[in-house]
């Protein structure tokens, strides 16, 4: 993202893809669909938990729309005023008349300044308005955007003056961001403000994207990528985690891993390690040592499974657990014995 110019109180982005941006299949069908519904009139919604990638989504959207964009992030102190605009300051005009020299003559006007927020700036100059979380904020400072996204016109508070309403811009786009209603800090949003809108539930990358993500992201080489892809993703199905890990957990892993220049292997104590700490805090919220101890046993599972090592014959082979069970059968029939794949 790059600055363009500040506007009142707002600077105006202007919205670049991401050099390391993943585009698979998965997304582009995502960021397609979202095209045509913002090319029908319609604003979007990218709703979905922690970790999905709605706010990277909903910014490389933008990015492809090619106009300058302003961005909100959600906050329970939010009013209508940080949205729309409002009073800040004071203008002071004072004139002094000393035409005739016997005679001095002063004027004095102290008027309040209004300066436009990003909503309004948005909206007069037809730019795309990213609201990342935005059930964030209470619903009543959102009730503004009722007739913004409807009837195309921005109420205007009455301390604006010469103006009651604004005529929203033609080009005027707007893109929204949330989490789920059951997360801490999150409100309900009006019935009608989400009826005003296309929501896409965004839920967890399928594993070609995570992959490719997390090899992106971290500049690990792709079978190590996918390693630990397959680790968070067990850990995810294993049905033990109070929230389930996200691709926010491999990317941490991977480039933490990165940093260590550590190898991925069962007998690395520093990856294993890393896997427990990272997976076990992005996975439970609340603490439990119990359900840590439980998060804890199954990527130590997970890790000796995608990345173990056992010595047969003098010969070292990777594999998962089902490779383990056939070395064993091969020893109790050495005739039909056979080396298993790789993983």
């Amino acid at each position: 993202m790059a600055n363009m110019v500040t506007e009142g109180t707002a600077t105006l982005l202007e919205p670049r893809p991401l050099a390391n941006f993943v585009e698979t299949p998965f997304v582009k069908e995502m960021v397609e669909r979202a095209l045509v519904y913002i090319a029908a009139g319609f604003p979007i919604h990218f709703r979905g938990a922690s970790g999905t990638g709605k706010t990277t989504l909903a910014l490389h959207v933008a990015s492809k729309l090619g106009r300058p964009m302003v961005m909100i992030h959600g906050d329970e102190e939010f009013s209508t005023s940080d949205l729309v605009g409002g009073e800040y300051g004071y203008r002071m005009k004072k004139v002094i008349d000393n035409f005739i020299h016997s005679v001095l003559k002063t004027e004095e006007d102290v008027s309040k300044r209004w300066v436009d927020n990003r909503l309004t700036i948005a909206c007069r100059y037809g730019l795309t308005l990213v609201y990342d979380e935005f059930t964030r904020s209470r619903p009543e400072a959102n009730n503004t955007l009722l007739s913004v996204l409807q009837e195309k016109m921005l109420d205007m508070p009455a301390a604006k003056g010469e103006e009651s309403y604004l005529r929203v811009h033609p080009d005027f786009t707007a893109i929204f961001t949330s989490n789920p209603e059951e997360y801490a800090g999150v409100y309900r949003s009006q019935d009608a403000l989400r009826d005003r809108m296309v929501t896409l539930d965004l839920d967890f990358f399928d594993e070609e994207t995570e992959v490719a993500i997390t090899e992106a992201k971290s500049g690990l080489k792709r079978k190590d990528a996918e390693k630990i892809v397959r680790i968070v993703r067990g850990l995810r199905e294993s049905g033990v985690c109070e929230f389930a890990p996200t691709i926010r957990g491999c990317i941490m892993i991977a480039k933490t891993l990165k940093v260590r220049n550590g190898s991925i292997s069962s007998r690395n104590g520093t990856f294993r390690q890393l896997c427990f700490d990272i997976l076990a805090s992005e996975s439970s919220r609340v603490g439990s040592k119990s359900q840590s101890a439980r998060v804890k046993e199954v990527v130590g599972q997970l890790v000796d499974r995608y990345c173990g090592e056992v010595v047969l014959n003098g010969t070292r082979n990777k594999g998962k657990e089902i490779l383990v069970r056939e070395m064993r059968q091969s020893l109790q029939q050495p005739d039909t014995a056979r080396t298993p794949s790789c993983c």
